[in-house]
């Protein structure tokens, strides 16, 4: 039987500090937390950290406490996980863990950017302090989805905006792609680019008016086939052919 150190080894927690080989840290206090009541770990045992400025550093826990875990960041490795298409998912907010699901398994999947997006059609409603928690709570889900997967580059997570705010400032160098199912053309046939924005409605998708916005912004309706996908699984799929056609997957 292997050693626990080893058996733990890949153990990856984000660290939003300035990381060296050789420095000896204090995990920040979520990270800690983690380490500490919810992994069980030990004096040394391995860990992998990142700070989402690219790669990752081998590191070892040199101090336990109830509060308080320290450790000591033994190399650095400058691989790279990021998927060489930049996509931006804007997404109409969806209802508790629906939009959860969505951003968990769109990291997962290599989306560079999140932007929430309150439409019409939006069940739930976010505005001052409710909606900062409420990106807190998402850029978390982000940051333990790339724990998760290996990822070292966090995507960020917009402040909530309308959509016709986005649409104002959307970034028209990219690949502008609605999908709708009653779109005529369907994603796979789309040409590769570089950069894509990705705009999915909220739970029933976008109202008629949204829509033609959207479209006067230089977004292209495309369809994902013939059936109707809910607003958590529509992203998935989205994301996934994306990446298959044109990134790494």
């Amino acid at each position: 039987m292997k050693p626990e150190s080893s058996r733990r080894a890949g153990t990856r927690l984000y660290c939003d500090l300035a990381l060296s080989p050789g420095a000896e840290i204090a995990l920040p206090e979520a990270a800690a937390r983690h380490a500490i009541s919810v992994l069980r770990l030990q004096e040394g045992d391995a860990l992998c950290l990142f700070n989402g400025h690219g790669g990752e550093y081998h590191a070892t826990l040199v101090a336990v406490s109830k509060r308080e875990a320290r450790a000591r960041l033994n190399g650095f490795d400058a691989t790279e996980r990021e998927s060489p298409v930049h996509i931006t998912l804007a997404l109409g907010i969806s209802a508790g863990e629906r939009m959860d699901y969505s951003l968990q398994k769109a990291t997962e999947l290599g989306v560079s950017a999140i932007a929430p997006l309150a439409t019409e059609r939006s069940v739930v409603k976010l505005a001052g302090e409710r909606a900062d928690k409420r990106l807190q709570h998402w850029q978390n889900v982000v940051i333990a989805a790339c724990e998760q997967c290996g990822r070292n580059r966090v995507p960020a997570v917009a402040p909530v905006q309308t959509l016709y705010a986005y649409l104002a400032g959307v970034d028209r160098k990219s690949r502008l792609l609605l999908l709708s199912p009653r779109a005529g053309m369907p994603l796979k046939r789309v040409a590769p680019a570089a950069a894509a924005v990705l705009l999915i409605g909220a739970e029933g998708g976008l109202a008629a008016s949204e829509y033609q916005a959207a479209e006067a912004s230089g977004f292209e309706p495309v369809s994902l086939g013939p059936r109707i996908l809910r607003t958590e699984t529509a992203p998935v799929a989205a994301m996934a052919l994306l990446q298959a056609l044109w990134g790494d997957l």
